[in-house]
């Protein structure tokens, strides 16, 4: 699900920073377009740790109620934490996967690929396309 949060984005002497108030983070971009980007990635990888902790990301902020400075943009940037979690971290893992010995000599003996087989069955029994 898609969530947006206001980021504060400054001109910088060389680019634009952007603070995300509601993460303790800060990033940088050559341009406005490349700090929205930038704010975007650093959004997803502090969601990504609260929930590897166990904890729920924070709600976004009233965009209204964020502090700005005089020259400053304030602009909402959305992500999905799932989405960007099965962009950026989809590494292989090694998982140990119990089988009757019979199934496991009748996929090898078909030339099946077990693994992939597996991850496409959960994809369905998740319902994620991709």
């Amino acid at each position: 699900m898609k969530t947006a949060y206001p980021v504060i984005f400054s001109k910088a002497e060389k680019g634009y920073t952007a603070t995300v108030p509601d993460f303790p983070l800060d990033t940088h971009g050559k341009d406005l377009t490349d700090a929205i980007f930038m704010a975007r990635d650093a959004i997803g990888l502090a969601g990504m740790s609260y929930e590897d902790r166990g904890d729920k990301p924070p709600s976004p902020s009233d965009i209204d109620a964020v502090p700005r400075g005089a020259h400053d943009i304030i602009s909402l940037v959305d992500i999905d934490f799932a989405e960007y979690r099965r962009a950026y971290n989809s590494h292989a893992v090694r998982r140990n996967v119990s089988l009757p010995s019979w199934l496991n000599t009748e996929a090898d003996r078909a030339g099946l690929n077990v693994s992939a087989i597996l991850q496409t069955a959960l994809k369905q029994e998740l319902n994620r396309a991709k």
